[in-house]
């Protein structure tokens, strides 16, 4: 075997338990700094292109944990990368909050950046942890792990939209938060299996896939690429969504809060009850009617220009969105050794979303204050490389063959 994955038959349920609970954790702690961006950036004074220069900090620091995490988990297995990571992101929180007290807005961009890094580095972890998991179950495992992040998200985002509502100062919210992420993590993290991901002996060098050489594979570019769309439309949603419904609906700012809730609502049932619909249908199938319900939600949101169709939208955004990420790193775990590598190249990959869409997407005119959601927000319906990858359904037990 090229990795090991332990056996789901002894511990698996505190295995399983702690996977999801981590996933939890960290949709928790990441959209508790998203549904306070309109305080953050009236603390800071700043506009809504200054604030895109801001938030480009998280980008950086997810780009560099994501590029570091894989050949780390390769090399000493995810719980470990796991548990750097937790503390990692609480040292970011911190600073936020900080930076958002003294009003410094360099000191965010840099807790973004140690956040973003944090982020990056449990991503690749996690979804090794949850594809290891999947592959011994023989069925669809990771929409639901996700599912356990968007339902963190939806906690956090309810626990943002009552900060916002009381006037919770931002260093206490977020201080109090890295806190607990950092205790928590500690017991949590004990329950995973010390080496999942981990590459053994000879296959470190036989691999094939390492350093650059996993670029080779078609396959992973095209999956790459599925999850660059779709966390596009996502990560639009993420960054942009409270401030594009405050600006471009002049609201205030707990009801974009709350309309961030209902995406992530959406989000959140899409993915617990997409395993089903993923395992009767197909990945490929179920990617298509995905994209085409985002989009949709997307425009509707642009264009409707009355608030009850604009919950709308966002509902068929947040289903549209649900499944393809999650679909896209399960089929790169699924293609071949190394596990770890694969959902690092394709996550890695992906988050090129960060680079454009964090600066420009939901924003039409960055130039001045407000803000609005834009086209280049949208996903597109049909893609093809998946087309070509169409990896169809997840393997069975002990399965190593490709998707295809």
């Amino acid at each position: 075997m090229p990795t090991e994955s332990p056996p789901l038959k002894r511990g698996e349920r505190g295995w399983k338990t702690a996977t999801f609970v981590i996933f939890v954790g960290t949709g928790i702690t990441y959209a508790s700094w998203v549904t306070r961006t309109p305080a953050i950036r009236s603390s800071l004074g700043v506009g809504t292109g200054d604030m895109g220069l801001i938030i480009l900090g998280l980008s950086i620091g997810s780009m560099a944990g994501l590029l570091l995490a894989g050949p780390v988990v390769a090399r000493v297995g995810a719980r470990h990368v796991i548990t750097a990571a937790a503390t990692v992101a609480s040292l970011g929180l911190f600073t936020v909050g900080l930076g958002s007290g003294v009003a410094i807005a360099a000191l965010v961009g840099l807790g973004l950046a140690f956040t973003g890094a944090g982020f990056g580095m449990c991503e690749v972890a996690l979804n090794v942890e949850g594809a290891a998991i999947e592959k011994r179950m023989g069925r669809s495992f990771l929409p639901s792990l996700h599912g356990a992040f968007s339902l963190g998200t939806l906690a956090g985002a309810g626990l943002g939209a009552i900060a916002e509502l009381l006037d919770v100062p931002v260093p206490v919210h977020l201080g109090v938060l890295a806190v607990v992420v950092i205790m928590s993590s500690v017991s949590v993290v004990a329950l995973l299996p010390p080496a999942t991901g981990r590459e053994v002996g000879r296959t470190r060098r036989r691999s094939g896939t390492s350093g650059l050489t996993i670029w080779r594979d078609t396959r992973i570019v095209l999956l790459g690429l599925i999850a660059l769309g779709m966390a596009f439309a996502e990560g639009s949603a993420n960054d942009w969504l409270p401030l594009g419904i405050v600006d471009g609906y002049g609201v205030g700012s707990a009801t974009g809060a709350a309309f961030y809730v209902v995406f992530v609502a959406a989000m959140t049932s899409g993915r617990l009850l997409g395993g089903r619909v993923v395992d009767r249908y197909g990945r490929s199938a179920t990617v298509r009617w995905s994209a085409a319900l985002a989009e949709a939600g997307v425009l509707i949101v642009i264009l409707a220009g009355n608030l009850v169709l604009a919950a709308l939208g966002c509902v068929l955004w947040g289903a549209g969105v649900a499944l393809g990420f999650p679909l896209a790193l399960s089929a790169a775990a699924d293609s071949g050794a190394d596990a770890a590598r694969r959902v690092s190249a394709v996550s890695t990959l992906a988050t090129w979303h960060f680079w454009s869409g964090r600066r420009s997407s939901g924003c039409s005119g960055s130039s001045s204050d407000s803000c609005r959601p834009s086209t280049s927000s949208s996903p597109a319906p049909s893609s093809p490389g998946w087309s070509r990858v169409r990896p169809g359904k997840p393997v069975r037990p002990r399965s190593l063959r490709s998707p295809a």
